[in-house]
């Protein structure tokens, strides 16, 4: 049976740069969800390790 009332997430606004749980900000404005209060409040620090990771992956590409 589906959980009718879902966690909401947890959500860092970039607008306001505080963390967030549930549809506090329009979503344009916010990263996650995220599992917990903690990961959220390391978005940013996320989002450029992903990026990092990326651009390494399309360099790594882009020399074959």
């Amino acid at each position: 049976m589906a959980d009718n009332n879902p966690d909401p997430g947890w959500y860092y606004c970039t607008k306001h740069g505080t963390v967030e749980h549930g549809d506090v900000c329009r979503a344009a404005d916010r990263l996650g969800p995220y599992p917990d209060r903690e990961t959220a409040s390391r978005a940013l620090e996320i989002a450029r390790e992903r990026t990092k990771a990326w651009e390494k992956a399309e360099r790594e590409w882009n020399d074959d």
